[in-house]
């Protein structure tokens, strides 16, 4: 009985494995083919005239046409999420692509003059331009460390530490500001696209300038259906607050109950929650903890940004709450009979949903789970009883504050497994996940069988 639940699951599993490799393919290959065949486009139909110039301007549409992918990406969409394999990659290939065609438009605009402008279209362009120039530099900012090189870390964390750029980095953390500010970029990007249909000097060609047109107009399409329709047309769900507790100093967690048809969601997954507080209404991306089976949704929250860090302040039994559709394809039956968790802190949540969700027998034939925290992990009692009810499961917990950090090395001599017949699902502070995944890969784990999701969707 015990071998035909596995040889069932096995087969249920692969298809589902291989579909989700050409998945997390078919987006970003989408795109490198859009630019090659853009650029093919233009070269086949470029008129006679000067090389320097025409180069220019094809600069400035390949940007125009980057952006315009980053406005699809974040149409919020169901089949943009479905193509890029989850919101969150839409949501990091979103931020890619829009520095990628930021930069394009920058060296446009340094190496292509028309000294036949218009009045108006070198204005409109130099708003473009700074609009999305401070977007791209604000979107850059909290992730300084990941992009200084490593010499130069410890003088420029000592600059970061004093008390101006301190201010400055509130204010620039601050979620609420940077996405209402970031709700600019179509119009920043319409101000642009603008620009070359009024000064550009190749428009002679109609295909050309047909071809301007529709990447152009197709991107500001999306944006004009993401500002003015997908909030009417998105499937909510009306809760309210039931309890609101500390985790430990640093993290909280929200019990919501529904006041209708209950939100339904595959364990892993997280949802976007408008909650109201003491300050006005609060939009974020958190993740589920609580099983789809339970009446109440858990959502678990670490105090990262302005408004998470005062959540015990702000936020008190009996406030609503609504919640968007589910997001997320973070799920373990995608994976390997062999499998490693690896949750660091608050970043356990979707693992506890996953086992408050199976049943005993169905999880894989084998499951490592590390869970790491420096001093007592927040959740360790509850994680340590869910296990107990599942005879696949080794669960390792990691004190950092005496122990090691833990390493792929680490996690990988402890598990003795084939390192191509494993999977590994990650899941906490970025710099710990970015190491492992790194790590585990040129050990030998297969890309594809590395599972992760980016919840920091800025």
């Amino acid at each position: 009985m015990w071998g035909m639940a596995i040889d069932t699951a096995v087969r249920h599993r692969r298809p589902y494995r291989g579909a989700h490799l050409i998945t997390r393919l078919v987006g970003p290959l989408t795109i490198a083919a859009l630019v090659v065949a853009f650029a093919l486009l233009w070269l086949v139909a470029r008129p006679l005239g000067d090389v320097g110039q025409f180069v220019g301007q094809l600069i400035g549409a390949e940007g125009v046409l980057l952006l315009s992918v980053g406005l699809v990406l974040i149409s919020t969409l169901r089949w943009v999420e479905q193509f890029f394999d989850g919101v969150d990659k839409a949501a990091v290939w979103h931020r890619r692509v829009a520095i990628a065609g930021t930069i394009l438009i920058g060296v446009h605009i340094a190496s292509t003059g028309n000294p036949n402008a218009t009045q108006l279209g070198p204005t409109l362009g130099t708003i473009g331009i700074v609009g999305l120039a401070t977007l791209t530099v604000w979107a850059i900012a909290p992730r300084w460390r990941s992009i200084t090189p490593r010499p130069l870390r410890g003088p420029v964390e000592r600059v970061m530490e004093t008390a101006p750029v301190r201010l400055v980095g509130r204010w620039v953390g601050s979620y609420g500001l940077w996405r209402g500010f970031h709700r600019l970029t179509g119009v920043f990007l319409a101000f642009g696209f603008v620009h070359g249909l009024m000064d550009a000097t190749l428009f002679g060609s109609p295909l050309l300038r047909w071809s301007y047109v529709a990447v152009g107009g197709i991107g500001l399409a999306f944006y004009v259906y993401r500002e003015l329709l997908a909030r009417r047309l998105a499937q909510t769900h009306d809760y309210e607050v039931s309890s609101v507790a500390p985790i430990d100093d640093a993290a909280f967690e929200i019990w919501l109950r529904p006041l209708g048809d209950r939100f339904a969601f595959r364990p892993g997954q997280f949802a976007l929650v408008n909650l109201e507080a003491r300050d006005g209404w609060h939009r974020h991306p958190f993740t589920i903890a609580s099983a789809p089976q339970e009446k109440e949704v858990r959502i678990t929250v670490r105090a990262l940004g302005d408004f998470t860090s005062s959540i015990g302040e702000l936020v008190a039994p009996g406030m609503p709450a609504v919640i968007s559709s589910p997001q997320g394809h973070f799920d373990f039956t995608r994976g390997t009979e062999h499998q490693v968790w690896v949750a660091g802190g608050i970043g356990v949540a979707p693992m506890l949903s996953w086992l408050r969700s199976a049943k005993p027998g169905e999880l894989p034939h084998r499951v490592d789970f590390f869970y790491t925290a420096r001093g007592p992990a927040p959740l360790a009692d509850e994680v340590s009883h869910l296990a107990e009810h599942h005879d696949e499961m080794r669960l390792h917990l990691v004190d950092t504050a005496t122990d090691p950090r833990l390493t792929a090395e680490h996690v990988l001599a402890t598990v003795d497994v084939d390192s191509r017949e494993l999977s590994a699902f990650l899941c906490g502070p970025e710099p710990m996940v970015n190491a492992l995944q790194r790590d585990l890969v040129r050990a030998g784990v297969k890309p594809a069988n590395v599972h992760r999701e980016y919840y920091n969707l800025r």
